[in-house]
């Protein structure tokens, strides 16, 4: 059974960022929000052996009405629940009742540290409107008197942002976070270069060929430890391999129809696992895959 499980609360999101489904609005699954019942299904099937639960796949988390009650669900069950948002909707209300909920791990994202920069990327986005969300979640946090959600600044480097890295460091202290995590950006349609990819190697997953094509640094060797120790769950109860698989295209069941044991050791879950340990290339999802190109830091 996995220990690792993301949990998708909903697909909708308030930005229009420029490699992400939510944000072009470009799914070709079906969109919508996760309902408390499913959820409960969800975390009690996987509750005796489930260690991590992420609180997000695509879209923002704190649009779901009920993302901080699945939050003290997991917690009252003994799961380190953690989520990741775009913070414009930390209130000083909502940062109360975020630290109330027991979440773990709050991870908000914030690519700039100049409105011009950050909207690059964030789309539709307001700088000032996150930095006074992460300082209402301080704030609430510590007046409480607890050590959570454990706090992360999130910066994603592309190339209109990455001559800010050192700017992000020095507001995240500012700012008062536990942690400010750099990390490199996935890009669709790579082969050809991209306005996002940065210049600096360390901060890009591709590296450009002799022949100006673009490639992925990541040598695709036949294994991947998600297969066995991790999985998706869609707001509509879709069992995925793996968060690469954005439009579930690789579904192994639905818990709405089956119990999870029985999707995890089915004969389509079994079978899309030697598919990996034969040719992981010849999957498409997993030729973009990040899996040990990525900078935390």
């Amino acid at each position: 059974m996995p220990i690792k499980a993301g949990f998708e609360p909903t697909t909708h999101c308030n930005l229009r960022c420029p490699q992400c489904p939510s944000g072009l609005r470009a799914f070709t699954r079906p969109t919508g929000m996760a309902q408390m019942d499913l959820f409960r299904l969800a975390v009690d099937q996987l509750a005796p052996d489930l260690v991590y639960l992420l609180l997000y796949f695509q879209g923002e988390p704190y649009l779901n009405p009920d993302f901080l009650e699945m939050a003290r669900y997991a917690r009252a069950r003994g799961i380190y629940a953690a989520s990741s948002t775009n913070g414009h909707y930390l209130s000083p209300e909502k940062a109360r009742a975020t630290v109330e909920s027991g979440l773990s791990e709050l991870i908000i994202s914030i690519d700039g540290v100049t409105q011009e920069t950050y909207a690059a990327y964030r789309v539709g986005g307001q700088l000032e409107k996150v930095k006074e969300g992460v300082r209402n979640l301080v704030a609430a946090r510590r007046a409480a008197g607890t050590v959570h959600p454990f706090i992360i600044l999130q910066f994603l480097v592309v190339r209109p942002n990455e001559h800010e890295i050192e700017a992000v460091k020095a507001l995240g202290k500012k700012l008062g976070v536990d942690q400010v995590l750099l990390k490199t950006a996935q890009i669709y349609d790579y082969e050809q270069g991209d306005h996002l990819i940065p210049t600096h190697p360390r901060y890009s997953r591709y590296r450009q060929r002799p022949d100006g094509r673009w490639e992925i640094k990541n040598k695709l060797n036949n294994q991947c430890w998600k297969l066995w120790q991790g999985i998706e769950i869609t707001w509509d109860g879709k069992v995925l391999p793996c968060c690469f698989d954005k439009d579930a295209t690789h579904e192994m069941g639905n818990l709405q129809d089956a119990p999870f044991r029985d999707i995890w050791q089915s004969e389509a879950y079994q079978t899309f696992r030697a598919q990996i340990l034969r040719g992981r290339a010849q999957i498409e999802m997993c030729r973009n895959c990040s899996e040990g190109t990525q900078v935390w830091s």
